[in-house]
């Protein structure tokens, strides 16, 4: 679809908060890849959660009747989401790093001293972290994929190099919070399981970008949080259902050994769920108006086809928002964008774009943005491998712009022109 011809006003008006402005200033979200703005779908439904089914479950009266319908609808999207076989496949929890700690935990028991454990030097350290604490307990090996910080990509044989006989585990990122870049999830997959290990994924980053099809990856865990695709804070894991049901569960007794109940300790946030499947049919509406994709994905479900079918469409904008900003970048003296920068490599990257800048440490450059009401990270934003990989952990970090489908043209312009008034006043 021409990006002319891409709806952004009306669909801006749906996002409350993006029409708020500070001391009549309007706000720049370019902190996206730590958290998106949600639409009115997410509020109106987190409200009815709150108000009208806010009971536990189990019960018969009509609250927990009506908590229990939730739950269950909340579960079905979440599966239509990822194109899960069922809804058993699907466990909520607090968010992408807590519910991998969890799993860790769960998957430590089928582990052994002496086995490998291969991580990856791209990912945020929610997928390093809980598998570095799981082998100093469990007594494993870990080996490290490693990226060209050239390119900013994984080599074809950067996994094939660290496999051995003895790894049980790869655990990488679907797209990197810090280089952008989205990694051939698929043939990674095969390549771990050719080797005998279980894939463990982190889509946070990709979430908000791409639709996901979890059968087609041929993956066996994959995690994101629904407030990075538009949604309230909120964890959702997707595992293959065989897996689930052998491994252990850590839980209190009266839990069931059900799927996906197990796994999901104590009281969930059942406000949370709700918001979480006012996202998916935000996103849904979006893949079923006309001018969306003409994909039909015929083998998905109705709500699965119009989510992935909204990604074709809003994934099209931001190659083109992405592209308008690298190009304004570009040209800077001192800039170097770190990350694939290529306008026809725009399909293997994520519109996160981190930079550093000569003379100008990346907390400086946030602080004089944020006095302009232009809303970005600086630092290692928890991306500690590559940050570290690159040597730059102690320059500060990156400056780091990160842009969704509702953000506009002239708001990257503006990004733009406030990055040439900051320089020309340094000088």
């Amino acid at each position: 679809m021409p990006q002319t011809h891409f709806p952004i006003e009306a669909l801006r008006a749906q996002f409350p908060a993006l029409a708020l402005k500070d001391d009549g200033r309007p706000r720049i979200y370019f902190d996206n890849p730590a958290g998106t703005q949600v639409p009115q779908t997410v509020i109106d439904r987190t409200i009815e959660a709150m108000t009208a089914k806010n009971a536990n479950l189990g019960g018969y009266f009509s609250t927990t009747v009506a908590a229990d319908e939730l739950v269950n609808e909340a579960h079905q999207a979440m599966a239509d989401f990822y194109h899960a076989r069922s809804p058993r496949e699907i466990v909520f929890g607090q968010n992408m790093t807590t519910l991998t700690l969890h799993m860790s935990r769960c998957l430590a028991k089928q582990l052994s001293p002496g086995d490998e454990i291969v991580l990856s030097r791209m990912d945020h350290d929610a997928n390093v972290a809980p598998w570095l604490l799981l082998a100093e307990d469990k007594g494993l090996t870990v080996r490290w994929m490693d990226f060209d910080s050239d390119t900013y990509e994984f080599t074809e044989d950067a996994l094939t190099r660290v496999l051995s006989p003895r790894t049980r585990l790869v655990a990488m990122g679907f797209a990197s919070n810090c280089t952008g870049t989205i990694n051939d999830v698929k043939r990674f997959a095969a390549q771990a399981h050719d080797a005998g290990a279980l894939f463990y994924v982190d889509a946070v980053q990709l979430a908000p970008h791409c639709g996901i099809d979890v059968q087609d990856l041929g993956c066996d865990f994959l995690v994101a949080s629904a407030y990075k695709f538009f949604g309230p804070h909120q964890g959702i894991l997707w595992g293959r259902e065989e897996l689930l049901n052998e491994t252990f569960s850590y839980k209190v007794r009266p839990a069931g050994d059900d799927l996906p109940n197990k796994f999901e300790t104590g009281t969930l946030s059942h406000e949370g769920m709700a918001g979480t499947l006012g996202a998916i049919e935000y996103l849904a509406r979006h893949g079923d108006e006309p001018g969306a994709s003409g994909t039909t994905y015929e083998h998905m479900s109705a709500r699965g086809a119009a989510v992935h079918r909204a990604f074709d469409v809003f994934t099209q904008w931001e190659h083109h928002l992405c592209n308008r900003l690298i190009a304004g970048l570009s040209p800077v003296k001192g800039l170097k964008i770190r990350g694939i920068t290529s306008a026809n490599a725009a399909h293997r990257r994520v519109p996160t774009v981190s930079f550093t800048l000569e003379g100008m440490r990346p907390e400086a450059l946030a602080k004089a943005f944020a006095r302009k009401n232009i809303f970005v990270w600086s630092g290692h934003n928890y991306a500690v491998e590559p940050v570290t990989r690159m040597g730059l952990m102690q320059q500060g970090g990156v400056l780091r712009v990160g842009l969704a489908h509702y953000n506009s043209e002239a708001e990257v312009d503006t990004f733009i022109a406030a990055l040439d008034e900051v320089i020309s006043l340094r000088n």
